[in-house]
């Protein structure tokens, strides 16, 4: 019987024209019996919108008939951009009615009317929606004469939603509510839905996190079957297990991770050996208890992801796994898969040893108990870690070599300021205060990136199926943009020769300079986000050919899907049937895991960006000092050295008449030359807050 992946490539040949199905049913001898699962894999394809009926009932594939398939992202002024599925193509401008009724995030199919030049992108029309991202939307409910509406809380979604008021239970004006759509837009009319959940009144405690789980579709309680699956599979370590593996039980080896993690999927250790140093990092053998296609399998690659909203964990496995069997506790034997690799003095790994093991972690570290040892030399933590406190040295010794060698390879090193939002228990905040990463956090983050770096190499000449962590290389309108700010600052790159190292050395060159985080932002997103892919295409950030993510996979799927891969290469079951099965597997994986990333990240910034602003509720009036961190013609942004940001408006600056220069990114005074540039240190008044929208509001306090 043929399969999707034949037609696709028997459409993709040069000779093929559009066929209808009949002709398609000849061309590959479909008889009788089959012609059921036939009609259901074309069915398939055209609902995926890999193929394309026209008019005139023939098949062909859309990017014959000028159609370009992706997700479109809208935008609160009106219009969308899609962004293609396909690699290398450019990002599609939809404007007004020529969105069809599509949603953010909906996943549709667009005709190019006007193509775009080296200014300007093309333009197109959503002739097709393939699949509806948002079933269910999150607003606030508003009353009209006949007819309620709720106002997505997100303002990606342009429309109100039309619903009538709910028989069951009673909304007011402002509760904050879950509509879920029964009719979809279209060009002439707004979409119509029916409230199934009012969540609060606006202002309540917890509110805001129960409106982010809602609002961006996440999975907070795990079905009862799941955890039973989970109960049944944490199961303490048998004599039989530790027989099948290596014992490195008697290993000295720790967990350095933060005071309230729970989910301690690596561990560490390291030794001195002639010439260089053995570096064993430990990772969790999830795989060996999440077995695939079962309850467990199948949820957690739905949620794809862990996800960490301030004091509330969204957990990808059941706590029985991710905190108890799978995690590793100090004392506690645990099974894993071990990358052991000998190192030079130049950093460069000589030879490598992967296993699956059973281990014993001596200690469980924390970042500021290891930063505390190594920077302070605290005496009352080195005589209780006595035993350990020279493997931290030789850790840190041997990170800084190996990070040194990743620079000079060309790899990036954005350094943001990072907050940590302190809650009470009610989940208000109390404290907001930047993070500041020592050498605990430092040596994790290199020995982490090297076993990642090693496994995908040793998979990549296995010839096995591998999700890769790609990170492509920055091109089109962003890499045009990023280029004009750089000008304006007197630097200059070569469009057409772009390399990790050409970057790097445009970060040193703003270091301690006041435009450095504004350079470092645009250049940052100047980047493609990295994805998941079952190619190698490099990550251009790491300036690594073959990179993958292995070392985490308590909290990602597809660290799993890597481990899985790697204990059936190791067990020796990687048959060829096996291997096409999963490589066939992968791209579908890998666009869904990519996609739960995004979506965690949207919401655990957004959370955080919300509890800024309740922390800032509290000083209204009052007067902070901060620095200047963006310019816009609008006026321009302020952070405060907790890291909180807000606009101070132009309208608002009163002594003079104030210009946007384009040629140094400053606002300047038309009568008196006053100028305000990125790095000037001001002093503001916080005169407004908007929780909702996350907003915060400055004026100059002089």
């Amino acid at each position: 019987m043929v399969n999707g992946d034949q037609i696709l490539a028997y459409m993709r040949q040069e000779s093929y024209r559009p066929l209808s199905y009949k002709e398609l049913k000849d061309v590959f001898a479909v008889q009788e019996e089959e012609e059921v699962g036939f009609s259901k894999i074309i069915g398939k394809l055209e609902k995926e919108g890999e193929i394309v009926k026209t008019r005139k009932n023939k098949y062909g594939l859309p990017e014959m008939m000028n159609l370009i398939k992706g997700v479109i992202s809208l935008n609160k002024k009106g219009y969308g951009i899609l962004v293609p599925d396909e690699a290398g193509l450019p990002e599609v401008f939809v404007y007004g009615k020529k969105l069809n009724g599509a949603m953010h995030s909906d996943k549709v199919l667009v005709r190019i009317h006007q193509k775009g030049n080296g200014k300007r992108h093309p333009e197109g029309t959503v002739i097709r929606i393939i699949n509806r991202a948002n079933k269910y939307l999150v607003g606030t409910v508003e009353h009209g004469r006949k007819l309620m509406q709720v106002v997505p809380d997100d303002s990606r979604h342009m429309y109100p939603v039309y619903v009538r008021p709910p028989r069951k239970f009673k909304v007011r004006d402002g509760d904050k509510v879950v509509v879920n759509i029964t009719a979809w837009p279209d060009k002439n009319k707004a979409p119509e839905g029916k409230i199934v959940e009012v969540l609060g009144r606006k202002g309540e405690p917890g509110l805001d996190l129960q409106v982010i789980i809602k609002k961006h579709g996440l999975r907070s309680e795990f079905p009862e079957a799941v955890i039973k699956e989970a109960r049944e599979a944490a199961v303490s370590v048998t004599a039989e297990e530790i027989a099948e593996r290596r014992d490195l039980r008697n290993v000295p080896m720790v967990t350095i991770d933060g005071e309230d993690a729970k989910d301690l999927d690596d561990a560490v250790s390291i030794k001195k050996i002639s010439g260089g140093y053995r570096l064993g990092v430990h990772i969790a053998d999830v795989s060996h208890y999440v077995r695939e296609g079962s309850k467990l399998d199948r949820e957690a690659f739905k949620r794809g992801t862990s996800i960490y909203l301030i004091d509330k964990v969204l957990p990808m496995l059941p706590k029985e796994l991710s905190n108890d069997i799978c995690s590793l506790n100090a004392g506690k034997d645990r099974l894993a898969i071990s990358c052991i690799m000998d190192i030079d003095e130049k950093g460069k790994v000589i030879q490598y040893d992967i296993c699956k093991s059973v281990i014993n972690v001596s200690e469980r570290m924390t970042y500021t108990a290891v930063n505390k040892i190594l920077i302070e030399g605290d005496p009352e933590l080195k005589k209780r870690y006595s035993e350990l406190v020279d493997d931290f040295y030789l850790m840190e010794e041997l990170a800084d070599i190996l990070r040194k060698r990743r620079m000079k390879q060309g790899a990036l090193d954005f350094e943001f300021p990072e907050t940590k939002v302190i809650v009470d228990e009610k989940s208000f905040p109390v404290e907001i205060k930047p993070l500041i990463r020592g050498p605990g956090e430092r040596l994790i983050e290199e020995f982490m990136i090297k076993a990642n770096e090693v496994v995908a190499e040793h998979l990549y000449w296995q010839e096995m199926p591998v999700l890769y962590r790609v990170h492509e290389k920055p091109e089109g309108e962003a890499l045009q943009n990023l280029t004009q700010v750089l000008n304006v600052f007197g630097y200059k790159i070569d469009s057409s020769k772009i390399t990790p190292w050409v970057f790097q050395q445009i970060l040193a060159a703003v270091k301690g300079k006041p435009e450095e985080q504004m350079i470092s932002l645009v250049m940052l997103r100047s980047m493609k986000h990295a994805r998941y892919a079952p190619q190698p295409l490099g990550h251009f950030g790491l300036a690594s050919p073959y990179y993958c993510h292995f070392t985490s996979p308590i909290r990602r799927y597809p660290d799993l899907i890597v481990h899985r891969v790697l204990s059936s290469v190791l067990d020796g079951t990687m048959k060829e049937k096996r291997k096409t099965a999963l490589q066939k597997k992968m791209g579908a994986c890998g666009e869904h895991s990519t996609i739960q990333e995004i979506k965690a990240e949207e919401a655990e910034r957004e959370l955080t960006d919300i509890k800024k602003a309740q922390y800032m509720q509290q000083f209204l009036g009052e007067h902070f000092a901060g620095r200047i961190s963006s310019v816009q013609p609008f006026g321009f942004f302020v952070q405060l050295d907790n890291t909180v940001e807000g606009l101070v408006h132009i309208a608002s600056i009163t002594d003079d008449y104030y210009e946007f220069s384009e040629l140094n990114y400053t606002l300047v005074g038309r009568h008196g030359g006053r100028k305000f540039a990125i790095g000037d240190e001001v002093r503001v008044q916080v005169v407004k807050v908007n929780v909702e929208e996350a907003k915060i509001d400055f004026e100059l306090a002089d």
